[in-house]
């Protein structure tokens, strides 16, 4: 299991308020996939990449409107900190821990 591996409790500081989440992420060597699950739903995780423990990946969410989400974070122990980019609507700042 790679340093990035399990299930974090995330918050995305976004224009709706503060949106929490659960991402849960399992590795194979250079790549990742996982979901992401929240009061909006939950989504797969698409085009995961890990490079050392920066992860980036992309979420196409419905709720409360169709959009591709670009996200990276950087994982550091227990602690997952990032953004996450909502095209024309700018990018906004994730943290969150380990579960």
């Amino acid at each position: 299991m790679a340093a990035v591996d399990g299930t974090w409790n995330t918050v995305v500081k976004s224009p709706l308020g503060d949106q929490a989440s659960t991402v849960v992420i399992k590795s194979d060597g250079a790549t990742w996939t996982g979901t992401s699950s929240g009061q909006m739903g939950s989504v797969e995780i698409t085009d995961g990449t890990v490079d050392g423990n920066t992860i980036k990946w992309t979420m196409a969410m419905t709720v409360p409107m169709p959009m591709t989400l670009t996200c990276e974070a950087t994982i550091d122990g227990d602690t997952i900190t990032g953004s996450v980019g909502a095209g024309a609507f700018g990018s906004f700042p994730m943290s969150g821990t380990r579960a």
